[in-house]
């Protein structure tokens, strides 16, 4: 009998944006580090991370990075975290963004994380479980016209194609900015990344691009319906209310023994009415 234990994938985390549709507001604080429900939206990342057992982070910083920096060495001492700086974050997608990484990840299994993304931990807790390798985190109800990943539900591994002309109408599902990548599939990754990089003309591209020049080329990528779980990406002032309307009390870090505890509860006193 093997003793093997899974080792858990490393957290990439792409925190590099202005937060410019905030306005004057992204300009006291980074988007990133704007309190939810009680809560710094990075804290709630890194908690729901922690509570899954992933303690090594690799954090992209762009727009103000110091502080950032300083936040989760102050709040989150003792952890494993490498900082890496997208000097081009003005100017750049976070196809750019997550290139950077490549170095710190090595080729190890990772999970990226948009840090504009605020998502309960039961969503994490899915994607850890799937035994599909390459996994991106979707939610069927939501489709999104800006953030668009088609997937072709006829193939049992489904292909996805980014596109952002996609209309809703033809989408299976919405990309939420979550995704599981492969060890074997991650050198695939970037190698996809610098070459799109190399084409000054896409500097702005979404990471999502490189996943579907990876699919067209035969690497199979999965969807995971989140739908019904709670998330949202933070984008707007209205997406930053809805967020708050959502999560109502802060994060705190919850084993896998303590949420099936808390399921129980819950369903029992549904039950009860």
């Amino acid at each position: 009998m093997s003793n093997d234990i899974k080792r858990a994938p490393v957290a990439v985390i792409l925190a590099t944006g202005t937060g410019a549709h905030f306005g004057a507001a992204a300009d006291k604080s980074p988007a990133c580090l704007r309190s939810v429900g009680g809560s710094v939206i990075l804290e709630r990342t890194l908690r729901n991370c922690l509570s899954c057992g992933i303690s090594q982070f690799v954090l992209v910083l762009g727009h103000r990075a110091e502080e950032i920096r300083q936040f989760v060495d102050k709040t989150f001492r003792g952890i494993r975290v490498t900082y890496v700086t997208n000097t081009r974050y003005d100017n750049s997608g976070s196809a750019q963004a997550l290139l950077l990484a490549r170095q710190a990840t090595g080729m190890s299994e990772f999970v990226k994380f948009d840090a504009s993304v605020v998502f309960e931990v039961r969503i994490l807790r899915r994607l850890l479980d799937s035994n599909d390798t390459n996994v991106l985190c979707m939610n069927s109800t939501t489709p999104s016209v800006d953030n668009m990943v088609r997937v072709i539900t006829d193939d049992p591994a489904p292909d996805i194609e980014a596109d952002r002309a996609i209309t809703p109408e033809r989408a299976f599902a919405a990309a939420i900015g979550i995704e599981k990548i492969g060890a074997k599939t991650g050198a695939r990754l970037f190698a996809e990344l610098a070459q799109i990089m190399d084409d000054p003309l896409r500097s702005n591209d979404p990471d999502t691009v490189a996943y579907a020049r990876l699919s067209a080329a035969g690497t199979p990528f999965h969807a995971l319906d989140i739908a019904g779980l709670n998330w949202v990406r933070i984008d707007t002032k209205a997406d930053f209310d809805a967020a708050n309307a959502m999560f109502g009390s802060p994060v705190t870090t919850v084993s896998r023994g303590q949420e099936r505890a808390i399921d129980a509860a819950a369903h029992k006193h549904t039950e009860s009415l």
